[in-house]
């Protein structure tokens, strides 16, 4: 392989490992946010519900067939025709980078009315399916068979919300195809970490916004809420223009949706947790904590704990929560905007502007000089301690005291893998053997390759590896025919003697046809963006996702034809050998030496069991597969004289039982 072609490999390669900072900093999934957004107005008084309501109705002049008539809409379901305010804390960071891009994206773009029916629908099959964590025998209930049941119970309700998330995740990245690959490159949908037990809350909202610190979820809600407080402030203080104050008006409600995405995803526990630590590790702790909860501590006292779950678990309590701090962030916007105290002066700014603020998640990483804060920091901080107290305490930063980490199976790896293997073949390399038979096989070999399994959770597949092997054939049950040699008992009386050989096998995901990644690998020099969204989709099952994971109670299935392919090298270090009839017939025969290349292609893999440890996994799984054994170079060994053989192709269908461990860097 020359250095170009190296060079788009690892290019191509680094574009599938993209994804996976992505896949990590989604929080509540939209119709999750929009509950919660939903809930909190819904709890306003009805002196803040009315002007919540009024100011809604200017916000929505000139966009009322795209803007829904109420912010919060409980009655809408499926095939949405409009946005609500609710909906906007969905849309924020999962479907647009900043305020500005919320508004543009939910004014004018044809697919967030598509995004906003699939999260209706996602609601509606999640509703169908328990939240539930891995069992535990309770107190007083014993036997062998209570723990099964409860195990299949929760492994049903877990492949069933895999599936639902699956298809929802799929029609997202259709309908949307930046889903996947925004807000890659940063954590602003976690808690940052702390880095000691010292910090007091407010030391704590220091460091979430110090210039050069990660953005974070808490960071960026005080920046956008901030922005939201200013604007309300200048509806209240300042007689405007009616459009200029329908403008101020419409940005600082659009500005406050998005800060509450942020406040939001402060209660999924996988942000809590999974907030440091390399793609694998965050990755990990978030997808492991999210589906099995975290108690945690709140700044507001640590004499009584809460217990939170995560994206796409959330409870009716974990709704609650989150909506009670979003309904206070809202209310101080609300009375902002009034003009109403709440006991502390609110910030004002005659210099705010009329425009949905721009600043940019995806593409900041860290958090830049904000003069603004500075300036009103007096001010601000009573606000933000009103809202920032009730919210949970983050977990440690590495060191002790650390919570337990997780990992996903991300990254680089090396790893050995072992196989056995039945066929059944079309009869034998000569045309006079037409007798199908069964040639049974044992694979050893080493791999290496980019583990970018459950891209958009476990229903893709973004494996790409190479392997290298030996391989070792039993001979065929079917004997050879035509001659006297087939009735003997030795191994050359079969149609396909025993065989060893040099195997290798390569894995990757395609977007349209196998392959199709690497032969448009140069895109990456010049269309990185677009190579990059297809690789994505290639790691989600391909433009039509045909190929993507079903999960069920007992295992994993996945249609995997065109992925992978092996390929088996016989008589690369010295001729095979078999049995052919004699020219002309009546002879004892002719021994033929010879060469093949056996292609095979999985078509269905089935995953029952799978383990993984801080840096180690360890799978069985079973494929069906089918293959072609291509001969090459026949010559007559004996008799010596004797006519050329002109050997044909041999084909097979058969089951497989592989050992994958792998050891991720």
């Amino acid at each position: 392989m020359n250095r170009k072609t190296e060079f788009f490999w690892s290019r191509a390669l680094l574009a599938l490992a993209v994804w996976c900072t992505a896949s990590s900093a989604f929080g509540w999934i939209y119709p999750e946010h929009r509950d919660i957004a939903s809930l909190a107005v819904q709890g306003l008084d009805p002196e803040r519900r009315a002007e919540f309501d009024r100011l809604w109705q200017d916000a929505r002049t000139g966009d009322e067939q795209r803007l829904c008539i109420q912010g919060a809409d409980t009655g809408q379901g499926a095939g949405p025709k409009c946005i609500d305010w609710a909906a906007l804390s969905g849309i924020a960071g999962d479907h647009s980078c900043s305020s500005r891009d919320m508004l543009d994206t939910v004014r004018s773009s044809d697919w967030i009315l598509v995004v906003a029916d699939i999260a209706a629908q996602l609601k509606a099959d999640l509703a169908r399916i328990p939240v539930t964590a891995p069992p535990g025998r309770a107190e007083g209930e014993a036997g062998f068979i209570a723990d099964v049941q409860r195990r299949f119970a929760s492994e049903s309700s877990r492949a069933a919300r895999l599936n639902a998330l699956r298809t929802a995740d799929s029609r997202m990245q259709r309908a949307d195809p930046h889903y996947a690959t925004r807000a890659d490159a940063n954590l602003a949908h976690f808690l940052l970490a702390r880095p000691d037990t010292n910090l007091d809350p407010y030391a704590y909202s220091q460091l979430t916004l110090r210039p050069g610190s990660e953005l974070n979820a808490i960071g960026v809600w005080v920046t956008l809420h901030l922005n939201a407080l200013l604007k309300a402030s200048r509806v209240a203080k300042e007689q405007l223009p009616p459009e200029e104050r329908r403008a101020l008006v419409r940005a600082a409600l659009f500005d406050e949706a998005f800060a509450l995405h942020f406040l939001e995803d402060v209660y999924a526990s996988g942000h809590v947790a999974g907030s440091w630590g390399d793609v694998s590790q965050r990755k990990g702790t978030h997808d492991y904590y999210n589906q099995n909860g975290l108690e945690v501590f709140t700044w507001a006292g640590r004499d009584k704990t809460i217990v939170l779950m995560g994206d796409a678990h959330m409870r009716p309590q974990d709704a609650e929560l989150a909506a009670k701090a979003a309904r206070t962030s809202l209310e101080q916007v609300l009375d902002a905007a009034a003009g109403r105290s709440r006991g502390y002066p609110f910030p004002y700014a005659r210099t705010a502007p009329a425009a949905a603020d721009s600043f940019d998640i995806c593409t900041n990483v860290t958090f830049p000089l904000q003069p603004e804060l500075l300036e009103h920091t007096e001010r601000f901080s009573h606000a933000a301690k009103e809202a920032l107290l009730p919210t949970p305490v983050p977990s440690l930063g590495p060191g002790l005291g650390a919570m337990p980490r997780f990992r996903s199976e991300v990254g680089t790896f090396t790893g050995l893998t072992g196989s056995i293997d039945a066929r059944q073949i079309s009869g034998g390399f000569d045309s006079s053997q037409n007798d199908n038979g069964w040639v049974g096989g044992l694979d050893i070999g080493l791999r290496a390759g980019l583990g970018l399994e459950g891209a958009l959770g476990d229903g893709g597949d973004g494996l790409v590896f190479g392997q290298i092997g030996f391989r070792a054939d039993s001979a065929s049950s079917n004997r050879a025919t035509g001659t006297s040699l087939g009735q003997l008992s030795g191994e050359l009386s079969a149609a396909v003697p025993a065989r060893t050989a040099l195997s290798t096998r390569f894995r990757i995901p395609f977007y349209l046809i196998p392959g199709d990644l690497v032969l448009l690998s140069p895109m990456v020099l010049f269309n990185p963006t677009a190579y990059q969204q297809m690789a994505v989709t290639a790691a989600n099952g391909g433009l039509i996702p045909w190929q993507q994971g079903l999960a069920t109670s007992v295992g994993r299935f996945q249609f995997v034809f065109g992925r992978e392919i092996g390929v088996t090298w016989y008589g690369l270090s010295g001729n095979q050998q078999l049995v052919a009839p004699s020219d002309p017939p009546g002879g004892s025969g002719r021994i033929v030496n010879y060469k093949s290349r056996y292609f095979d292609f999985p078509i269905l893999e089935y995953r029952p069991y799978r383990a993984f440890g801080a840096n180690q996994s360890s799978t069985i799984l079973f494929q069906l597969f089918a293959g072609a054994d291509y001969p090459y170079h026949e010559s007559v060994e004996y008799p010596l004289g004797a006519p050329p053989v002109k050997l044909r192709p041999i084909y097979s269908l058969g089951l497989r039982m592989v050992f994958d461990w792998r050891y991720y860097y």
